[in-house]
């Protein structure tokens, strides 16, 4: 796996989230293991992968919101 590691402080700073909030609310509910973050070496260490971070930031909340797909490939937001 290759990509940029970043502590729970850096994530914060590039997200403006508290790293509390990412590491109580956001991990294991968003962010998964094995995708968006990493234990080196099976320690209580977290790593973030950011690319996968910022490939998944807005799936959420684009799955939440109304869409309507239409003909021409768009979506109408409804």
């Amino acid at each position: 796996m290759q990509g940029t590691y970043l502590t729970t402080e850096e994530l914060s700073a590039r997200i403006k989230y508290d790293a509390r909030t990412i590491r109580e609310r956001l991990k294991d509910s968003v962010l998964l293991e094995g995708i968006h973050y990493i234990r080196p070496f099976g320690g209580r260490k977290i790593l973030f992968v950011w690319e996968a971070v910022e490939r998944d930031i807005g799936k959420s909340s684009m799955a939440n919101s109304l869409t309507i797909p239409m003909a021409n490939g768009s979506v109408c937001h409804g």
